[in-house]
């Protein structure tokens, strides 16, 4: 368990105005947040600014998850999903304190009493669950847990954070502004169980990327210095089709990729011959950027980072800027060259 400042332990939300200490703490952790999260997760925690990025500010979230559970969501992320690994820890940008000041600020978003969670052993049945949940979660949640409009239960980070009791209260109470109803209403608490007990059947070892995987200075940005002038490409705020850019590619045309998600994420799988340049701190990779070649830039959520980073370009005066439509998931599926680890 991390030590967490006496500002936590606060039913309802923030600490007394008068203590300098927390003050501090949340004014650092809103501007992690303005950096990192506002993109994907709203300005003030609203969710959805980018595709399954949920409301943070949720009422019956933060009632339910424990601080740890939000130190680790932001640590490790998700892995699979949009969701980056922010801790450095994993080779991400912030360090425990940046994360502590974060889950600090988010605090502040929390109006509810601590929920009572019920973390008694399960007692249920993953088959009579299986049941259930097909009846009941599968349209949301996708087959097995994985793929649906929202949430994936199967993930094996959530899994190792959210507890039995978390989970109760989630299926039970539901979330309220949400499409998650309550549940309460429509089965009972030995049905409960059973779900819970499904969810654990999928629970996996946890796979994170390696510490201190970074990846290398950026070395050549254009691919094909010689190369013809690309046609098709739409400068942003435009969107780039993913064919349009791929046939740039195949026929060895003069522009760059730019990957503008973190690097835990570029790291783990990214367009091969893309350069890693993260949509929140550019300013350090600027000078080593061509001017006079298009840049393309591309995230996974799917235009929220790669639009953040356009804009940043565009305001650093570079004009040839277009950002991939749809983002690495359509590249991915379409079976269009990626690569892994730390290099182009």
């Amino acid at each position: 368990m991390r030590p967490w400042p006496l500002a936590l332990a606060i039913v309802g939300a923030a600490a007394p105005d008068c203590n300098p200490t927390h003050e501090a703490e949340v004014g650092r952790g809103r501007v992690v947040y303005d950096r990192m999260c506002a993109v994907c997760h709203g300005q003030n925690g609203e969710g959805y600014v980018a595709d399954r990025a949920p409301a943070l500010a949720n009422a019956t979230f933060l009632a339910t998850a424990s601080d740890d559970f939000l130190f680790r969501s932001v640590e490790h992320g998700r892995p699979g999903t949009t969701m980056s690994a922010w801790g450095s820890d994993v080779g991400g940008p912030l360090d425990a304190s940046d994360v502590q000041d974060l889950v600090v600020f988010m605090r502040t978003w929390q109006l509810a009493p601590r929920a009572v969670l019920d973390e008694s052993p399960l007692a249920g049945n993953p088959s009579r669950g299986q049941a259930t949940y097909a009846q009941q979660c599968q349209d949301c949640h996708g087959n097995q847990g994985a793929g649906g409009k929202y949430e994936e239960l199967a993930n094996a980070e959530f899994l190792a954070e959210a507890s039995n009791g978390f989970l109760r209260y989630t299926i039970e109470q539901g979330r309220d502004g949400t499409p998650m109803p309550e549940f309460h209403t429509l089965i009972d608490g030995t049905a409960t169980d059973d779900l819970v007990s499904l969810l654990r059947s999928w629970q996996k070892a946890v796979s994170t990327v390696d510490a201190g995987v970074v990846p290398p200075f950026l070395g050549q940005v254009v691919l094909y210095p010689d190369g013809a002038e690309p046609v098709g490409f739409l400068a942003y705020p435009a969107y780039t089709p993913a064919d349009v850019i791929h046939a740039a590619l195949v026929a060895q045309e003069r522009f760059g990729i730019v990957d503008a998600r973190a690097p835990t994420d570029y790291a783990v799988e990214h367009i091969a011959g893309a350069v890693s340049v993260p949509f929140y701190a550019p300013e350090p990779f600027e000078p080593d950027l061509p001017t006079d070649a298009w840049l393309v830039c591309y995230c996974a959520c799917p235009h929220a980072e790669s639009s953040a980073l356009a804009q940043k370009l565009l305001g650093a005066g570079f004009t040839k800027v277009a950002v991939l439509d749809e983002g690495f998931p359509v590249w991915k599926a379409r079976g269009y060259p990626t690569r892994t680890g730390p290099s182009p």
